[in-house]
């Protein structure tokens, strides 16, 4: 791999690192990245070296919040427990899986939270508590933890953005609460896929500890930054990273067959 391939593959795992720590959809940058440098990778080889940078990025992202927030670990704990096993089940099961059977549907899902997210302005900027109920807690331990896990582990981009989406829809998160939750959940999803993908060989290790390190620079970067400037700024670089991530997955749908 030349200097100049190596220098954007490492480029774009720092923003990677910004944008998964603030509001999740890294993988938007680098997955892409990946493929374009090298060429006839296979998508399984991808994604495990992409989880490779990626877990070095979230739980450092999740360390940061930890120590600058309140993270409900009552919430987050579990959910990330369950999340290492969904997501290991879901690496399994990507090479059986064609992405563009889930393209359709995660294109309604994303421009349903984009919409949603426009006409309630004030969800996320603001907390409501009253709606930790324990049956809410319990719904999105199970969309967290299993749902959401298991596409991380299938396919991958967005994570992030549904994890917080789901904090911050049913149980009352502000967006950054939000974040600092999906942060630890999304780095056991990262654990388990990559446990799937070194043990069936496609993770390319140099690489891959190479981005971690960029990673961690930019995850730093993004969770300081949005502790800093709030759930406002969040809110923002959500919907900008949904309507990337609907432009991506509507290109790779309808223009790049």
């Amino acid at each position: 791999m030349d200097a100049v391939t190596l220098s954007t593959l490492l480029a774009a795992a720092a923003m990677a690192g910004w944008v998964d720590a603030v509001v999740g959809g890294g993988g938007l940058l680098l997955l892409p990245a990946l493929l374009v440098a090298a060429p006839g990778l296979p998508v399984a080889t991808a994604l495990g070296t992409n989880k490779l940078a990626a877990i070095f990025g979230t739980a450092t992202a999740a360390a940061t919040y930890a120590r600058r927030t309140t993270v409900d670990w009552r919430v987050a704990a579990p959910a990330a427990g369950v999340a290492v096993l969904s997501a290991g089940l879901g690496a399994a099961l990507a090479g059986a899986v064609p992405a563009s059977a889930y393209r359709p549907v995660v294109l309604v899902v994303l421009v349903s939270v984009a919409v949603f997210v426009l006409l309630r302005p004030r969800m996320g900027v603001v907390a409501v508590p009253a709606k930790r109920t324990p049956v809410r807690v319990a719904v999105v331990i199970a969309v967290a933890g299993v749902g959401i896990a298991l596409y991380d582990g299938l396919i991958g981009p967005g994570t992030g953005t549904f994890l917080v989406l789901a904090f911050t829809a049913v149980v009352g998160a502000d967006f950054v609460h939000g974040s600092a939750m999906a942060k630890v959940v999304n780095a056991g999803t990262n654990l388990g896929a990559l446990v799937v993908f070194g043990v069936t060989g496609h993770v390319w290790w140099l690489l891959g500890a190479g981005m971690a390190v960029c990673n961690i620079a930019g995850a730093v970067l993004g969770a300081r930054m949005a502790l800093r400037r709030g759930s406002g700024f969040v809110r923002v670089v959500l919907l900008v990273v949904v309507v990337a991530l609907v432009a991506k997955l509507g290109y790779d749908q309808w223009v790049a067959r």
